[in-house]
C-alpha cells in the first residue's frame, strides 16, 4: 500500500498506520484542529474538541478494529505525519473521517486519503459513508462527492458539542 506522490510541499507517502503510529497521528490531528478548526468554531468549541485526545485514543481505535491510513512528509525538515484518514464501522453504518495539518492543507493529501479509507470500504462491503463533518470540513467532502443528509451537534470527547452537518457517499 505505500505509494509516494510529489504535491507542492515535497514527496508524500502514505500507507496503513500501525499503533506505533499514534503518536504522530495524535499531532497531526491536534494541528489540524488547532490551525483550522477557528475558522469555523469559537475558541471555547476549539478547545473542547482537541481535550481528551492522546494517543490512546488511535491505538484503542486500531485495537476496536478502525483503520487509519497516514500521509507522511516533510515538515520543518523532517519527515512526519502530514495527516490521517480512517474508516470504521459504527452500528453497521460505515463511517470515516480525514484531519490534514493545516500547512498541507489544499495540496490533495486529504483526498488522496479519504480515497484510501474509501478503497478499505469498499473492499469490506460497504456501500456508503456516513460522517458527521465539522463545519470545517463541509467543503472537502462535498469536493469528494458526499451530499447533505441532516445537520446537528457532534458529541466530543468532553460531552460538548458543536455543530455538524450529517453528509453521506454512495460507493
Amino acid at each position: 500500500m505505500e505509494e509516494s506522490s510529489p504535491t507542492a510541499i515535497g514527496a508524500i507517502e502514505t500507507r496503513k498506520a500501525h499503533p506505533y503510529d499514534a503518536e504522530a497521528i495524535l499531532a497531526a490531528h491536534l494541528d489540524s484542529i488547532r490551525s483550522i478548526g477557528p475558522r469555523f468554531y469559537s475558541s471555547e468549541i476549539v478547545d473542547a474538541w482537541v481535550a481528551g485526545l492522546t494517543a490512546n485514543v488511535y491505538v484503542n481505535a486500531m485495537e476496536g478494529g478502525e483503520v487509519f491510513f497516514i500521509a507522511v512528509g516533510p515538515l520543518n525538515g523532517e519527515s512526519a505525519v502530514l495527516g490521517f484518514a480512517s474508516h470504521r464501522v459504527d452500528d453497521d453504518q460505515d463511517g470515516a473521517s480525514v484531519y490534514v495539518r493545516g500547512m498541507a492543507s489544499r495540496c490533495g493529501i486529504g483526498t488522496k486519503l479519504l480515497g484510501l479509507a474509501e478503497e478499505h470500504a469498499r473492499a469490506n462491503g460497504a456501500k456508503s459513508i456516513k460522517i458527521q463533518a465539522s463545519l470545517a470540513g463541509v467543503a472537502f467532502y462535498q469536493a469528494n462527492g458526499f451530499e447533505e443528509i441532516g445537520r446537528g451537534e457532534a458529541l466530543l470527547m468532553t460531552g460538548q458539542s458543536m455543530p455538524c452537518i450529517f453528509m453521506r457517499k454512495l460507493l
